[in-house]
């Protein structure tokens, strides 16, 4: 049975874990954190995602700390309505769509990696600063303990700042500043909408971006909810790529102003935030290689993304059944892993380029451009319900979720040019 270490115990690493020990392997995560914590704020599971989560055994925890997705509608800075579109289950298909709390879902999975593969399963404080690699395995270096360690294989699975990646791919670290910055916080509020909306709201020439979705029902035994929200901003200066970095709320309070919508004041909300947490852009290239010999990488390690369209984690969710499922279908280790990103890179690196041109956020652009940054009258004769249908389509299906029953996607059917530049 082939000796394997997992550099990092974020959401994919520890479901590249579960996955593994479904094929009957018994992996090693070590990670750099001395404690775990429930850090973070939202993520956006897709129904892809939720499929791998139901198949890791874990649908009903997740059902339980997770909020399901109904619909997902798009407003100028107006507040005027651009496009909807239902989720999961309420679209057709054979899974939910749900929001929920980065770190509780990372909890939930740390707990079922401890039930099933053991207290002994982590090593906590284990921070990665070297690997060696020869014909028989791998020899990892940490800060203090474990030392050294050997392993038949390693799969670096250590986030957008990934030593794993920087030692494979040192030219991976020369990334640039994209001049966009997120302020990504919480609040707790009654239900908007239908309690599982989420709201894309703003243009990206006016007054940047904002979306809204709730992450957790009955936060207070009050019925209210927690609502995440992020703001997108341009030309703000260069913070550290840290996901905690915490700050006020000043500089945004007021950007919605002019956002009139009957069921949400957003300037309140924004206000009333309990929490909120800085964020830059940072443009990744896309990798042109994971796998080296028996060392490979995963997640954002692999395919660093603009957290647009909601498929960075849910992508590595993918990542870790794929791996697993060649791993235990391979009997050379460093064939499988190439195996592994044969059919995941090119994929993956796709969505990473269309979420660096704004994903399918790019519909608040069109709209902006083609009223003048006015209110219209009449969203059809803009941008017409088919052709924004086929922006979505095509996102959609790149990212491994055609829509059920629709019409092809605009780069497949050709009856309108694709938006997204992957170039």
């Amino acid at each position: 049975m082939l000796d394997i270490a997992i550099i990092g115990a974020g959401p994919g690493g520890l479901a590249t874990a579960l996955r593994l020990h479904q094929q009957g392997f018994r992996p090693h995560i070590y990670e750099a954190a001395p404690e775990l914590k429930p850090l973070g704020v939202g993520v956006d599971i897709k129904p892809y995602a939720v499929k791998e989560i139901t198949e890791l055994g874990l649908y009903e925890d997740f059902r339980d700390i997770s909020v399901e997705a109904r619909e997902s509608v798009f407003y100028t800075g107006y507040g005027q309505k651009i496009f909807g579109e239902e989720c999961g289950r309420h679209m057709g298909y054979d899974h939910d769509q749900r929001f929920v709390h980065r770190g509780h879902m990372q909890m939930m999975l740390y707990k079922a990696v401890l039930d099933r593969l053991g207290e002994d399963a982590i090593t906590l404080g284990a921070r990665c600063k070297d690997i060696d690699q020869d014909a028989d395995g791998v020899t990892l270096t940490f800060e203090g303990e474990p030392g050294q360690v050997r392993a038949d294989v390693v799969i670096g699975v250590d986030g957008i700042r990934s030593v794993i990646r920087s030692k494979l791919l040192p030219e991976s670290d020369r990334s640039h500043f994209s001049g966009l910055t997120l302020y990504r916080g919480v609040t707790v509020m009654p239900p908007i909408k239908t309690g599982g909306s989420i709201l894309h709201i703003g243009d990206p020439i006016r007054q940047g971006t904002l979306i809204v979705y709730p992450i957790q029902d009955n936060v207070d035994g009050q019925g209210n909810q927690l609502v995440n929200w992020v703001v997108e901003q341009d030309e703000k200066p260069q913070s550290e790529e840290d996901w905690n970095q915490e700050v006020g709320i000043q500089e945004i309070e007021h950007v919605f102003d002019d956002c009139k919508l009957d069921f949400l004041d957003v300037g309140e909300m924004i206000r009333n935030a309990r929490e909120c947490y800085l964020f830059p852009l940072i443009d990744h290239d896309p990798l042109p290689q994971w796998s080296f010999g028996r060392i490979t990488l995963l997640g954002d390690a692999a395919h660093a993304m603009y957290p647009r369209g909601g498929n960075s984690v849910c992508q590595a969710f993918v990542d870790a059944r794929v791996l697993a499922e060649r791993l235990a279908a391979v009997d050379d280790p460093a064939e499988a892993l190439r195996q592994y990103e044969a059919e995941r890179r090119e994929k993956v690196n796709w969505l990473v380029m269309a979420s660096r041109g704004e994903g399918p956020e790019v519909v608040r652009r069109i709209v902006e451009e083609r009223s003048g940054g006015k209110p219209f009258d009449d969203i059809e004769t803009i941008f017409p319900y088919e052709e924004a249908l086929s922006i979505f389509s095509e996102y959609h299906a790149k990212a491994g979720m055609k829509i059920p029953g629709k019409k092809e996607g605009a780069g497949e059917s050709g009856k309108y040019k694709s938006v997204f530049s992957t170039s």
